[in-house]
Order: structure tokens, then sequence, then C-alpha cells
């Protein structure tokens, strides 16, 4: 049995910032686990640019973004171990693991940060009737063949979910020459960023259909051409309001989960929200030394807060091996209100967290003009306005232990948003 101080399983944006936040606070042994050839995860696969604009202030590529981190990683000497892949955590942070050039091997860890990030949602999950033919992919997949190995999956095509990455898509396949007719969303809102909408569909000319959903692939050897029709409020599909698009090419671009089979294997609680693990401030799960951090805990919009927050787990992961921050104080849980689907963290402890914390949430809806409220007590800690949020970008407030100290008797802290009368 080898042992390690912290093990973070992941070599993406996630892992790597973790891993240089823990160096930085003092931690020396640390490894790497990274199932891929090479270090920086799905960032490899995103040329596009729009990366960095909080975390360097420059805009960067997916590549361009992720090296800047592997640079810092091989910098600072910390071992990372390729093509290896991690196929259990125990409850007692023993991490069993598999590469071939060692076979399979296991490390006793004094942490672990769990940095595994997401994968998208597969077709199976939709339920959409008619055969299984060639020509249906997820957008990640398409993207990797078209950005990656060189290969453009079609020529006619039609995007099922409008979530960044098949924004993206639909752009990149037209960049490459390929006729993409139409982005079809079952929401009635997209599931991407405003601009990404603007950039990757309005200014090329791609439809974009809210409400609509594919309900027919025609085609058994290859994609024919696929049947929208339009849903209502409980989304099922509205007779009489079918269309046909001839394509060769489907993309599912129907979102993103957290990859938490090993998280799960492991006995850490899961958000039933954001089926990632449920944090505390510190980003420890319920297993004493276990923390997780970016896509793997909850899918964020922008790479940026992606390693913002691993490099706060870093930090946590430093002071737990330390020996500081024992749990066993007053743990306030937090609760999703009003227009609110969940929040990052789910509890606070005023003792064990720092001067000020970012609690970021994902809404339920589109709402204008409201406020976004977090409550303790009945009395607001915070209060911010908005002139507009949506499902689609991640909203954050920022909470200050000075105020939670001076509500000793608080039960919950509530974070929800108020609508304009």
């Amino acid at each position: 049995m080898e042992r390690c101080d912290l093990v973070i399983t992941g070599g993406g944006p996630a892992g790597l910032a973790a891993a240089v936040s823990a160096w930085e606070a003092g931690v020396r042994d640390i490894v790497v686990l990274e199932r891929d050839q090479e270090l920086g995860g799905i960032l490899n696969q995103c040329i596009h640019s729009g990366f960095g604009l909080h975390t360097f202030q420059e805009e960067l590529t997916g590549p361009e973004y992720a090296g800047r981190y592997v640079e810092k990683v091989r910098r600072l000497g910390i071992p990372c171990l390729l093509d290896t892949m991690v196929l259990e955590l125990s409850p007692e942070k023993v991490v069993t693991a598999m590469s071939r050039e060692r076979g399979l091997f296991q490390i006793q860890a004094g942490a672990v940060i769990l940095a595994m990030g997401c994968r998208e949602r597969a077709r199976g999950a939709l339920r959409i009737p008619g055969f299984r033919p060639a020509g249906i992919y997820s957008a990640g997949t398409a993207q990797r063949l078209v950005n990656m190995e060189g290969f453009l999956p079609g020529r006619e095509v039609v995007v099922l979910g409008s979530g960044d990455i098949g924004l993206i898509m639909a752009r990149r396949m037209t960049l490459e020459g390929a006729k993409v007719h139409v982005v079809a969303e079952l929401l009635p809102y997209s599931g991407g960023l405003k601009r990404n909408i603007v950039q990757c569909l309005d200014d090329f000319g791609i439809p974009l259909k809210l409400s609509h959903t594919v309900i027919d692939i025609q085609g058994r050897e290859r994609v024919e051409g696929v049947t929208l029709a339009e849903v209502d409020a409980n989304l099922r599909p509205i007779p009489g309001t079918e269309e046909h698009y001839r394509c060769d090419t489907l993309l599912l671009s129907c979102g993103l989960i957290p990859e938490n089979e090993l998280s799960r294997a492991a006995g850490v609680a899961l958000h039933p929200t954001t089926a990632g693990p449920l944090v505390d401030e510190s980003l420890e799960t319920n297993l004493p030394g276990v923390f997780a951090c970016g896509n793997v805990l909850h899918v964020h919009d922008l790479v940026d807060f992606v390693s913002e927050e691993a490099a706060a787990a870093g930090r946590s992961a430093a002071r737990f091996l330390s020996g500081g921050g024992a749990r066993g104080h007053r743990t306030i849980p937090l609760r999703a209100g009003k227009g609110v689907r969940y929040t990052v963290p789910a509890a606070v402890d005023p003792v064990r967290m720092d001067e000020e914390i970012v609690v970021r949430f994902r809404v339920a809806g589109v709402y204008q003009d409201v406020s976004v409220v977090a409550s303790c007590g009945g009395e607001p800690l915070v209060r911010k306005k908005r002139m507009i949020v949506s499902p689609g970008e991640m909203e954050e407030v920022r909470l200050k232990r000075a105020d939670l100290l001076a509500q000793p008797d608080a039960e919950e802290i509530t974070v929800a948003l108020e609508m304009k009368a």
C-alpha cells in the first residue's frame, strides 16, 4: 500500500487548480490521477475562445487555459499519473487505481479531492422513437471528432438541446461547411449562456426553436431526417405542429451530469438536484477528508469559476491535513427558496468558514427585475438586484462570517428570489 497526503482524482481544470492551490498552502506530497493521455481534461477539445477572462484577465482558448495550469503543475513538480483509471475509493480514503505501466495499485490518502468532471446525458435517457441509425452523436463527441480527430460527422445537421456545447457545435459545424438547419430546445428557455446564443446562433442565422423536441428519427442505416414538434406546458408534443427536416446528423446537447459513480460507491451523499456531492463551506463531503470541486460537484457555466472553486478545495484539503478545520461545530443548512433550484455549499459552519464564502446556485426559470436575497432567521444577510436571471447562467451570493456569528440561534439560511410586485 502506497501512501500519499493528497490524492486528486482528475487532471482537468479542477484537479490542476486544486493541486496548485494545495501546494501553495503547504502540501508537498500530492499526486494527480488522470485517465486520459494528457492533462487538461475537456478543455483540450474546446478550441474556441472565451476562457480565462476572470482568472487571467485575457481571452484564451480551452487548450491555452489548460496549458497555464499544466505549466504551473509541472513547474512545481507535482506528480501526475496519466492513463490511470481510478476504480474505487473507500470511506477510509484508500484509492484503488490501474494503469498499463503500474497495473493495479492502491494509495492510502490523507485527503482526497474529487475532480472527475461531468458527462453528457445519453440519447437513451430521452426516449426518442425511431431506429438507431448512424449519424447520432452527443455534441461533446462531435466536438472531439471535429477539433481533435479532424473528422466531420455530417453535412446536414439538426441539434437537439441548447446547452452551451450544442450551441458552440452549431457554430463549429457551420464553420466547417456543414448546414445546421435548426437547434431545438424542449424547455421554453435555453440552457446555454446568452452570449453563446448570440455568437453561435444569431450571428450565423441558425434558428432556435424553444419548446420543441424530436419526436421521430428516420433512417435505418444512416439518419435521413428528423421530425420536430412543439410541446405544451407538460412537455407533451402538440398534434399538428410537426416539422420535418432532411438531415444526415443529429447532435444531442441535452444536459450534463456530474461524473459520480466513484463518489456514490464510496458512500458520498449526493444532492438530489445536482447529482453531485453534498458539501459544506469547506467543500468537504460527508466523508471526512474527502472534498469535491468543479463539474463533479455541480455543472458550471464558466471554467474560471471551476478553477476558483477548486482552489478553495485545495486550501481546505491543506487545512484538513495540517489538523485544522475539524468538524464538531454548529452547522447551518442552506435551503433553496423561491425560484432557486439548489445551493453549493449545502451547509455552513460559521466557526470553520473563511471571513467570506461564495454560495453558487442556479435559478428555476427566466425571471426579470428580481432581487436575490440570502436570509437567516428572517433577517436579510445579502440582497442584490438582478435585471434578469436564467437557468443557463450561474448566480452567486457572498456570505460573511461575522454576519452568521451574530446569529447564534439561526436554524437555516435561505437563498431565494424576490419578485417585483
